[in-house]
């Protein structure tokens, strides 16, 4: 079962919930907006079930909550965000307005951070560019190592996501994937929902697999597509983390069970101006053109075919026209936080034990 909220009251409530931990207003709410809009989008890993490990860690000291945030080295195409060990929202979020603005101006701007932290769903920060009429590609270092190069056995690798955006006239098309075959937040809403993975997320050391998602610890990630997975896996960790002095492999701090070391995380952005080889008009027709043939090409079922960004998009819709869908495991875990901080919840009729 699920209870439907607005939008702006789960900002609002996760946002007061961050600033009862002494983080800085702006900085909370701009924390709270990526948890929800990642809520509203289908990424529930990337949500509000986020918040709780994120005070938890914030208790224990493990976030800097006065972070200096600044571009340490830059080029007009470029820069270097250090983000003094802050929110990792907050730090990606200022990452990706840098990039915006040079692409802007320059035609393209890549822009990489250290000294970050979890930044949550990969797609919203590519999707801000497209927003803005540009192109975004985005990388980052997962905060938890839990896959092995591929014929190894030692997890040095984390679910490094990738996200690509795509401006149209409509909807934009947004890939955003892990490249294990699922992520660490994906598992953790099957364990909190006691649903079981499917084969092919997770195997033991004897490459047995693990279908209990309460287990998932006890084996290592898949990566997907075997050790073309693996691969991109470890170019994407080149990308956003030893470019820029980040962390990666056995330097990755695994932010769930290391509550205070700083955990230096990397992340990248690649943002592009549609307009840098012909017309941006005639490129966007022709973006739009070509998803919709996609579309509408014939399918196993009989209905439209989807593509990366359509199904976010319906979820997205639908959640504002009708709240964000909070299953109630997540608004009893909520609601008792309010409660403990003395926050006013959105979640008043929950009875706690």
């Amino acid at each position: 079962m699920t209870t439907r909220v607005p939008a702006a009251t789960l900002i609002s409530f996760a946002a007061d919930i961050l600033r009862a931990n002494e983080v800085l207003p702006k900085h909370a709410t701009i924390t709270a907006s990526r948890l929800v809009e990642a809520d509203m989008r289908g990424r529930s890993g990337h949500g509000l079930i986020r918040l709780a490990a994120y005070v938890e860690r914030i208790r224990a000291g493990g976030i800097n909550l006065r972070p200096d945030i600044a571009v340490t080295h830059e080029t007009p195409v470029s820069a270097q965000v250090d983000g003094d060990n802050g929110l990792g929202q907050v730090v990606m979020t200022k990452a990706t307005e840098i990039a915006i603005a040079k692409a802007s101006t320059s035609g393209v701007a890549w822009v990489g951070t250290v000294h970050s932290n979890h930044a949550g769903a990969a797609g919203l920060y590519a999707e801000m560019a497209a927003d803005a009429g540009l192109v975004g590609l985005y990388f980052a270092v997962a905060n938890a190592n839990g896959m092995p190069p591929w014929g190894g056995t030692e997890p040095l690798l984390g679910t490094n996501p990738i996200a690509i955006a795509m401006p149209t006239k409509r909807t934009p098309f947004v890939l955003d994937i892990a490249t294990t075959a699922t992520s660490h937040g994906t598992i953790k809403v099957h364990a909190r929902e006691g649903k079981p993975m499917p084969e092919g997320w997770v195997a033991d050391a004897a490459g047995n697999p693990i279908t209990d998602a309460s287990r998932a610890g006890e084996g290592f990630l898949l990566p997907m597509g075997g050790y073309k997975g693996s691969g991109l896996t470890i170019a994407i960790g080149l990308l956003a983390g030893v470019l820029n002095g980040a962390a990666f492999g056995a330097d990755v701090v695994d932010h769930r069970r290391d509550l205070r070391t700083p955990t230096n995380t990397g992340q990248a952005i690649l943002v592009l101006r549609p307009d840098l080889f012909r017309p941006g008009d005639e490129v966007l027709t022709d973006l739009t053109r070509h998803l919709d043939a996609l579309r509408g090409s014939r399918s196993g079922n009989g209905r439209p075919v989807r593509l990366p960004g359509d199904e976010a998009a319906r979820v997205q819709a639908d959640s504002q026209a009708n709240g964000v869908p909070v299953p109630d495991h997540l608004v009893k875990e909520l609601h008792e936080l309010g409660v403990e901080l003395g926050v006013d919840s959105p979640f008043e009729t929950v009875e706690t034990q």
